[in-house]
């Protein structure tokens, strides 16, 4: 649609390169990336090492920056633009350079089919293309560990500065000698705008101020430095803690030549050393600490072998119970000061008390499933290796 504002945008890119070729314009080669105003700002230093790397100059105009790089770097440069006229200009001058490659398509479909770049650049080529099309396109055409270079504008020269929200805006494209056309840009906050890389698999590792040193001009451009991680992250989806909606415990089983070991509770149930886990442990651990707390038996994470997980529900609240048969302890099993299961003894299996409580019984049944116990059923996955988190 003629309206939507990438159409425009490549219909005034299209008048711009026409422009210049009626007019003859040549421009000088640079000296080195000029990312927001000639002589101010980082070079291609923040690119990195370009020597025989594959690299991607996205809007690359007349392909000045292009071809310094494959000049005095050494750099392997596909340049691409939408623009006819700005691509006429390119191959005229550098149609011919070993390690250059002019490419005239749409920025995001050339990204879609090409093979991973270590390096993208921009210079203010970015804000003429919706974000939300061409950043997840820059993300899958960068290799992990790659780096992506860009400049966007932050505030034109009236003063007008970025959005907070992910739309285009009119802005104004001069002429040389004279007329314009309406180009529409999105123009976004910093924070936007590294919210939006982030989305998409992207992390920012800075953002360099630019501004116009020519007095009365408020323009500002903003270069954000940003690299494919090589691992993926990850990250909660809010701040807040999540809604408690389940409770996780462990069950100890400690079966020696003496028996089983079994505690009785206040409320009356016999019971297994167990209970829930603290935030940070893992679940060898919680074995381990519950059974010092409640016995004053010693024992090693690695003496606990972690049997599957039982799930069932008490009152609608989902309930998670992980077996634990320990295989190695020290000491004598006594009642610990305040905890409310004491009276520790060891049972043989053919005489275990009546009354135990329902989450030992269920973890007694997953350890050995021939034992004659009643108890409300649970779903039991057995781990295959029999050590869980291990």
């Amino acid at each position: 649609m003629a309206d939507e504002p990438e159409a425009v945008n490549a219909e005034a890119w299209d008048a711009y390169g026409a422009h210049h070729l009626r007019r003859g314009t040549v421009l000088p080669e640079v000296a080195d990336i000029d990312w927001g105003f000639e002589g101010g700002g980082p070079g291609s230093e923040v690119l990195g090492e370009l020597t025989g790397r594959r690299v991607l100059d996205l809007g690359c105009g007349t392909a000045r920056h292009a071809a310094h790089l494959v000049r005095a770097h050494g750099a392997l440069v596909d340049a691409v633009d939408a623009s006819a006229g700005q691509y006429e200009r390119a191959r005229g001058r550098y149609g011919s350079l070993p390690g250059l490659r002019l490419v005239l398509g749409d920025a995001v479909e050339h990204l879609r089919a090409a093979e991973p770049y270590d390096v993208v650049y921009s210079v203010n080529a970015v804000p003429y293309v919706d974000p939300h099309r061409l950043l997840p396109a820059l993300a899958g055409a960068l290799r992990p560990g790659g780096r992506l270079c860009f400049t966007v504008l932050h505030c034109n020269s009236r003063g007008d500065g970025p959005s907070d929200r992910v739309a285009a805006r009119p802005e104004v494209l001069r002429l040389a000698g004279g007329g314009e056309a309406t180009v529409r840009m999105w123009v976004l906050t910093p924070e936007l705008w590294t919210a939006l890389l982030t989305e998409y698999g992207l992390r920012v590792e800075g953002i360099d101020v630019l501004d116009t040193p020519e007095e009365g001009n408020r323009a500002s451009y903003r270069l954000f430095r940003v690299t494919r991680p090589v691992r993926v992250s990850s990250r909660p989806r809010v701040d807040k803690a999540p809604p408690a909606h389940a409770a996780i415990g462990v069950g100890a089983v400690l079966y020696g030549p003496r028996g089983l070991l079994l505690g009785r509770h206040r409320r009356g149930t016999w019971e297994l050393p167990g209970g829930t886990v603290e935030p940070g442990e893992s679940l060898q651990e919680t074995v381990v600490r519950e059974l010092g707390e409640e016995t004053g038996l010693a024992a090693r994470p690695e003496d606990v072998r972690l049997l599957g997980t039982l799930l069932d529900d008490a009152g609608g609240v989902v309930r998670v119970t992980v077996p634990a048969l320990v295989t190695g302890w020290r000491g004598e099993p006594s009642d610990q000061p305040g905890e409310s299961v004491g009276r520790w003894r060891w049972f043989a299996l053919d005489r275990l008390p009546e009354q135990l409580f329902v989450c030992s019984a269920q973890a007694l049944t997953a350890w050995r499933p021939g034992l004659p116990i009643d108890h409300t059923p649970a779903h039991y996955t057995p781990y295959a290796t029999g050590t869980g988190d291990s």
